[in-house]
C-alpha cells in the first residue's frame, strides 16, 4: 500500500510551550538526508544527529485511525506529557520517582525535545511509510509508538535497517522480542507468553480444570502468539481446546464467528482480540446470551487474555466479570504510578491507560539512556539500555534483558468490575503476579538481534 495523503500530512514538528501545543510545518534541516543510501554515513555519524543544534526530534508513530485508534490517542497524550516533563515543564511526573535517574529536566543532553507525529492506521505498510518519512525528512533521532504487533515488527525492522532506535509502544506478540527481535528495538510492554503464565492459575481457581475452550483470534502475529500461549497454558491445567478460528482485524461484525460457538460444546470463549475488535466481539457474544448460558453443567465463561481500561470502557456492561491480564493499571499505589496518574489527570482530566503508561515510560527510558551514554549515537545508547535495571515507574523492579530487549516486571490479572464507582473505575486487580512467574529463557522464541552499527 502506498503512502496516502492523510499519512503524508500528519507529520509536523511540534514544540510544547506550557500546556499548549504549538505546531507548524516541519523544517527539513541541512543535516537531514533526502534519500536513504545504505552505509552512506561515516563510521561515527548517524541518522537524526542534532549536531550543534538546540533541539532534538522524536517520532511518535501511533494509530490515529483504524481499530486501535483509541489506544493511539492515549499514547499520543502520554508522549506529549513525556516531552513536557523532559523539557522541565509541568510537575515532572515520573522524573521524580524513576531510579536510577540521570535526567535533569533540560531536554535530552541539554537539547530541547521536539516531536513529529504519524498515523500508522493500524497497518504495517502505512506505519513503515510514516516512520521512513520521519527518519528521512524530519531527522528524528528515535521512533516510538504503535498499538499493533504487526506494526511494531514492521517498523522495528525498518529502524534496524536505517540505524534508528525504536522504542516499541503497545505490542504483545511473542515475536516482537522473539523471532523478529532487533538490536535497535526495545519493548517495555509484556507479551502473550506472560499473559498465559499469569492468567492460567487464576482461571484454574475460578473455573476449575474440566473446561472446553473455543478461541476467536485476530489473524496476525499478535493473535497467533496470543492463541498459542493461552492455549498451551490452559491445556496445561487440564482444559480442552474445542476449536480455534481466525478473524480479520477490523471485522466489525463478529456474529458469523460467534454463532458456531453456541453448538460447539465449548463452555469457555477466549477472545484473542484487542481494541475495537475486542469491544465488538465481546459485546456481540454477550448479546448472543453466552454469558448466561449453561453448558456441560457449568456457567459459560468468557476470557479476554489482553485487557485494558479503554476496552472495558468501550464494552460497557459486557465487560463486567470478564478476566484478563494487563501491563499496568492506574489504580496501582506505588509512587511512580501515582505520580504519572496525577500528572496525566491534571493534563487531560482522566486517568491514563496501559498504552499511555508504556509509551510515557519508553520515552523517559530512551532519554535517560542518552544521558547515561553522554551521546545520541544509537549504538552507545543501545548498550546503556541492554541489561538496564530500573524502578519507580510502576510494576516494581524491572529489567531490560540484554539478550532480547524484553522488559521483565510484575504482571496484573484483572477483572471487569461489577459495580464501578466511576466511568474509569472499570477494572479491579485480582492478582499481582510476580515477575519470576512469567520469566522464560532468552532463546525460547528464537531470533537474532543483529549488529550494533548498521
Amino acid at each position: 500500500m502506498s503512502e496516502n495523503k492523510t499519512t503524508r500530512h500528519v507529520s509536523r514538528r511540534t514544540v510544547l510551550k506550557g500546556s499548549a501545543l504549538t505546531t507548524g510545518a516541519a523544517i527539513i534541516g541541512a543535516s537531514a538526508p533526502m534519500h536513504f543510501i545504505r552505509n552512506a554515513y561515516a563510521a561515527d555519524s548517524f541518522r537524526g544527529d542534532p549536531g550543534s543544534g538546540k533541539s532534538v526530534v522524536l517520532g511518535f508513530n501511533v494509530p490515529q485511525t483504524g481499530p486501535y485508534a483509541d489506544e493511539g490517542a492515549d499514547e499520543l497524550r502520554a508522549y506529549q506529557l513525556a516531552v513536557k516533563h523532559l523539557n522541565g515543564e509541568g510537575d515532572g511526573g515520573m522524573l521524580n520517582t524513576m531510579k536510577p535517574n540521570n535526567l535533569k529536566g533540560n531536554g535530552i543532553l541539554g537539547k530541547k525535545v521536539e516531536f513529529v507525529t504519524g498515523d500508522t492506521q493500524t497497518k504495517s505498510d502505512a506505519a513503515r511509510a510514516s516512520a521512513k518519512r520521519m527518519i528521512e525528512k524530519d531527522n528524528v533521532i528515535m521512533v516510538t509508538g504503535g498499538s499493533s504487533s504487526g506494526v511494531a515488527i514492521a517498523v522495528q525492522g525498518l529502524c534496524q535497517e536505517m540505524g534508528v532506535i525504536f522504542m516499541a509502544g503497545l505490542t504483545h506478540s511473542n515475536d516482537t522480542t522473539g523471532k523478529d527481535k532487533k538490536r535497535y528495538g526495545f519493548r517495555h510492554f509484556f507479551n502473550a507468553y506472560m499473559s498465559g503464565q499469569a492468567l492460567a492459575p487464576v482461571l484454574k481457581d475460578e473455573y476449575g480444570t474440566d473446561r472446553k475452550a473455543y478461541h476467536l483470534t485476530a489473524d496476525y502475529t499478535w493473535g497467533w502468539t496470543q492463541e498459542e500461549s493461552i492455549k498451551a497454558a490452559t491445556e496445561k491445567i487440564g482444559w480442552q481446546t474445542v476449536n480455534t478460528v481466525r478473524t480479520p482485524v477490523g471485522a466489525g461484525d463478529f456474529s458469523q464467528y460467534i454463532t458456531p460457538v453456541l453448538n460447539s460444546g465449548a463452555d469457555v470463549l477466549i477472545l484473542n482480540h484487542y481494541g475495537k475488535d475486542m469491544v465488538n466481539s465481546l459485546t456481540q457474544a454477550v448479546q448472543f446470551g453466552l454469558k448466561d448460558k449453561m453448558v456441560n453443567g457449568k456457567k459459560f465463561a468468557i476470557v479476554v487474555p489482553l485487557y485494558s481500561r479503554l476496552m472495558a470502557q468501550g464494552a460497557g456492561d459486557a465487560a463486567k466479570g470478564i478476566l484478563g491480564t494487563t501491563n499496568w493499571h492506574w489504580s496501582l499505589t506505588d509512587d511512580g504510578s501515582q505520580a504519572f496518574v496525577k500528572s496525566f489527570g491534571q493534563e487531560y482530566g482522566f486517568p491514563p491507560s496501559q498504552a499511555a503508561h508504556t509509551c510515557y515510560v519508553q520515552t523517559l527510558l530512551y532519554a535517560n539512556a542518552c544521558e547515561m551514554a553522554g551521546t545520541f549515537a544509537p549504538w552507545e545508547v543501545i548498550k546503556q539500555l541492554e541489561g538496564y535495571e530500573f524502578d519507580g515507574m510502576g510494576n516494581g523492579p524491572t529489567l531490560y534483558r540484554a539478550a532480547d530487549h524484553q522488559c521483565f516486571k510484575d504482571v496484573l490479572v484483572v477483572r471487569g468490575k461489577e459495580n464501578p464507582q466511576s466511568a474509569f473505575d472499570l477494572l479491579e486487580v485480582v492478582k499481582h503476579v510476580p515477575r519470576s512467574q512469567v520469566e522464560y529463557p532468552a532463546d525460547m522464541f528464537g531470533g537474532e538481534l543483529g549488529p550494533y552499527k548498521v
